[in-house]
Formats: C-alpha cells, sequence, structure tokens
C-alpha cells in the first residue's frame, strides 16, 4: 500500500523547509526538483541573506502538494 504524500498537521505554516528536506519529505530526488525549479514549475524558493540554503515555508509546501494532487492545477504554485 502506498502512503499518501503530506504535511504534518502539527507543523507550523510559518516554519521553514529546506530544500533537502521538502524533497525527502515528497520522496523525489533533488535533481528532479532542481530541474522543476529551472523549468518554473513547483514552490518558489528562496535563499537565506540571498546566498545561502534554499528554504521555502511550510505553507508554501502545503500549496505545492495540494497543486500537484489537483488535476486541474497547472505550474508553479504561487505564495
Amino acid at each position: 500500500m502506498v502512503t499518501p504524500i503530506g504535511i504534518p498537521d502539527d507543523w507550523d505554516d510559518n516554519n521553514l523547509i529546506l530544500f533537502e528536506e521538502f524533497c525527502d519529505l515528497i520522496r523525489t530526488p533533488q535533481r528532479t526538483a532542481r530541474d522543476w525549479r529551472q523549468r518554473g514549475v513547483g514552490p518558489r524558493w528562496t535563499r537565506f541573506q540571498g546566498i545561502g540554503r534554499l528554504y521555502i515555508t511550510v505553507a508554501a509546501a502545503r500549496r505545492f502538494l495540494a497543486c500537484a494532487t489537483d488535476p486541474r492545477a497547472e505550474g508553479r504554485s504561487d505564495d
């Protein structure tokens, strides 16, 4: 049986998820997520101080997953 991908309900929407953590969470190789990023697909990533590691908020990750599971949704999910 396949377990659906989801973010735990007790995670605060304002918390941050690093790029690597997000890839682990959605069970997707980092290479695939980097390709999505270059093509403008998926959540909008931010860098710590403009040069550091990539991150998104828990809320942005939830929106991305909601769009990814809705066949009517296309393209990049917006913050």
